[in-house]
């Protein structure tokens, strides 16, 4: 902002001598909120401790808008869109952020020995009062709306947390930190680093720290010709964290494949490597690290693996209880093959460590293979495949036969030879679980097929195949009910009986305590038994689309229908489902 227009005018000279009457009565007298409504409004705010503006807004009681327009005629301070606003993080951290969280407001720019402040209350003389003292600055407010305001302060908040210069010596202690079997490797370069490095060691340690935070699974360190940016994926959905400096790329590289133990020193081949992150005595978190050359550096996306997925119980995946009951039947039969399939970051790993957690016992001996092993889970043997050294998917499967086991996962069917070892071991009484990547569970068994292996094995193998994906779910505090045309919901897959019956479906709006109206993410699941039925159809030769229309008549749900079950439940949207969904 060079010259914004709000710097002519504007005091707190006017909020100080005080007015016939107060915002709240002027809302009164114009319209905006009847006088019943209001001394609710103020009662229930106090009790929550809360600004009567903010109440106001979060309860849809008055339009922000609307306040912000009474405010600034009625106290003569000049009003601002913040959507026309770029922030200033370094004007930003002249205020505290405890009194920047107490008091909701956000510096806006400084000139000289003043300081613009936005602030959706002009009233409150506390704030404009404790940022004077803070910042021995003259503080002028500047009167904005309230939902804006909220938004751009989380978002100035999450920036001046992460960037770089914003870190002091004590923000972060790499003593603290214990990254597995590479910790010694860790203090030596730390110990070698110049002064100038600490804070990369400090930024990129607090990264991490904060994805974790947020339920973030990916985290994208990014270069380009003339920026380098951060992002974490939080629900499945990219989001930007940071922008260091561009020059800094280089030592952002070199230090995550320090901490991952790679060859800090080879820049031209993609690398892979993992670090532990140990969070307390009871709880670790593993991050797996892969590095690929582009343009203008290295790009880094370390994936974050939190053994506690495994560990939320099948309850808490979101199947629906027939699919559940299922599954559950399925993975308690001594042989056959259970086949989870669905696109990358669809919750596939999820869904086969839980089953492998529900197995894990004393007396049944499990075997993984895995490209890599994503989730550490005692108990169970796992090995990570190295086709470099000639261990594939295939010979690792060959040892395992040999290895007395009760239950065998693999990563991925990626061909013909692991798929047909797999299913001699189905069929030899072993429980095999694997992957494969396909559209939905039908299609899954004409790929099989087109792989080259022979239908009536297929038949005679494959027990149960499971396709899914994860949609966002809509935050509990604000989610909120929509209305579509009853014609548009038939049109999306509702049956008129549905719509009909008062049929109510709820949308994203958003809030302090979500990510665009959005809080973490439910599955969307098809469960499909291979019966008697379908098996027949596998050896006649028939197509995917054969092979669904039983499944229909057999009451399996495809995952449309799934979808459309959560939306009715209020767990999800529309939108989400059809992002996720082919129709």
């Amino acid at each position: 902002m060079s010259d914004p227009s709000f710097l002519a005018t504007g005091s707190t000279a006017s909020l100080r001598t005080g007015t016939s009457i107060g915002l709240p009565d002027k809302l009164v007298q114009d319209g905006l909120i009847n006088e019943a409504t209001l001394a609710e409004a103020i009662k229930a705010s106090r009790e929550a401790k809360q600004n009567l503006v903010t109440w106001l807004v979060a309860k849809n009681l008055v339009k922000a808008r609307d306040i912000a327009i009474t405010a600034s005629v009625m106290f003569g301070v000049p009003m601002l869109d913040l959507d026309a606003l770029t922030i200033d993080i370094e004007v930003v951290r002249l205020v505290k952020d405890k009194l920047l969280q107490k008091h909701r407001v956000l510096p806006l720019l400084k000139r000289g020995r003043r300081l613009f402040v936005a602030i959706s209350d002009p009233t409150n003389l506390h704030a404009v009062d404790e940022i004077r003292f803070q910042t021995t600055l003259s503080v002028d407010p500047i009167v904005v709306e309230e939902d804006k305001l909220q938004r751009l302060l989380t978002k100035a908040l999450e920036q001046a947390d992460t960037s770089m210069s914003s870190m002091g010596d004590d923000d972060f202690e790499l003593d603290n930190l214990d990254i597995g079997s590479g910790e010694e490797s860790l203090e030596n370069e730390s110990a070698r680093d110049d002064i100038e490095d600490a804070p990369i060691v400090r930024f990129v340690n607090k990264v991490m720290l904060d994805a974790i935070k947020k339920g973030a699974s990916d985290i994208h360190f990014e270069p380009y010709e003339k920026t380098y940016r951060v992002r974490l994926r939080v629900d499945g959905v990219l989001k930007e964290s940071a922008t260091p400096p561009v020059q800094l790329a280089g030592k952002m590289a070199a230090r995550v494949k320090v901490m991952a133990r790679l060859d800090i020193a080879e820049r031209r081949i993609p690398q892979d490597g993992r670090i532990k992150l140990r969070l307390s005595k009871t709880r670790s978190v593993d991050f797996r690290v892969s590095t690929c050359p582009t343009l203008f550096g290295e790009k880094i996306v370390m994936r974050i693996l939190d053994a506690s997925s495994a560990t939320l119980g099948i309850d808490a995946l979101g199947y629906e209880p027939a699919q559940r009951e299922t599954y559950l039947r399925y993975l308690a039969k001594p042989q056959g093959m259970i086949l989870v399939t669905g696109p990358t970051g669809s919750g596939k790993t999820v869904s086969l460590y839980t089953g492998l957690n529900i197995l894990n016992t004393e007396d049944t001996n499990i075997s993984t293979a895995e490209d890599p092993a994503e989730i550490i889970l005692p108990g169970v043997n796992q090995v990570n495949v190295n086709p470099k050294v000639g261990l594939t998917f295939a010979s690792a499967l060959r040892s395992f036969l040999r290895q007395d086991p009760d239950v065998i996962m693999v990563g991925e069917v990626r061909d013909l030879e692991t798929a047909e070892i797999a299913i001699k071991a189905a069929q030899t009484g072993h429980l095999v679980l694997s992957t494969l990547h396909t559209n939905d569970a039908p299609q899954t068994l004409t790929r099989l097929v087109d792989m080259g292996v022979k239908p009536y094995a297929i038949a005679t193998s494959v027990s149960l195949i499971i396709a899914q994906r994860l949609a966002r779910r809509l935050c509990s505090h604000c989610k909120t009910p929509i209305d579509v045309p009853r014609d548009a919901l038939i049109q999306e897959g509702f049956v008129a009986a549905e719509v009909q019956g008062g049929l109510r479906i709820y949308g994203p709006k958003g809030c302090p305590n979500c990510t665009d109206g959005y809080k973490g993410r439910v599955g969307i699941y098809q469960v499909m038994a291979v019966t008697e039925a379908i098996g027949r159809i596998i050896m006649e030769g028939g197509n995917a689309i054969s092979i669904a229309d039983q499944a229909r008549k057999e009451g399996v749900l495809d995952l449309r229908a799934s979808g459309l079950n959560k939306v009715k439940e209020g767990l999800t949207s529309l939108e989400e489902v059809n992002r996720v969904t082919v129709e």
